[in-house]
């Protein structure tokens, strides 16, 4: 009589398997909780569904806040708390802007759930004036890289804090090769 055992990647496959799992369902139902969480029941406590006089025409009875008059991603850009606008500044070594330079601005972009983090990248040419506007980055530590025709490439990282005054760079003068 022969007996047959199971090999042993199966023994620790299976709980990897039931772990990753559990993971994932435990992502569904903190996900579950906090999009439910936000009001949007139809059982609202301030509406008034008995067929009377209407509340105020632009909605001020309800529980949300009335979104301003422009409302696209530039004001929620502003509103959060965890990233910012930035104004980025090129200059060459004589004080004079630094036109059609490219700069680069890389940060750490959070990777989720069993994902690493990952360097996220923006790129953008500088104006007639050397200046850049940067839509939004993650307060924190970022990356601004600079490169342009006959100057000195640049890269440093910085610490941008909410509502940052302007970041002016100034270049060096090119390298002299032989």
């Amino acid at each position: 009589m022969r007996m047959y055992r199971v090999p042993r990647h199966f023994g620790w496959s299976s709980s990897v398997i039931a772990l990753l799992a559990m993971g994932l369902l435990c992502a569904t139902v903190c996900t579950a909780q906090s999009s439910g969480s936000n009001g949007t029941s139809s059982s609202n406590p301030g509406s008034n569904s008995s067929g009377g006089s209407n509340s105020a025409p632009n909605g001020a009875g309800n529980a949300e806040k009335p979104r301003s008059q422009s409302g696209g991603p530039a004001d929620a850009a502003n509103d959060d708390p965890t990233s910012t606008r930035l104004r980025i500044v090129v200059l060459n070594f004589d004080g004079k802007p630094v036109p059609s330079a490219s700069v680069y601005v890389r940060f750490n972009e959070a990777g989720g759930f069993l994902h690493k983090d990952k360097l996220a990248e923006m790129g953008f040419k500088t104006n007639d004036d050397g200046s850049v506007k940067v839509p939004s980055v993650p307060v924190g530590k970022i990356l601004i890289q600079v490169v342009g025709k006959g100057v000195h490439s640049y890269g440093k990282w910085y610490d941008i804090v909410k509502d940052q005054e302007p970041i002016e760079i100034k270049l060096d003068k090119p390298v002299h090769w032989y």
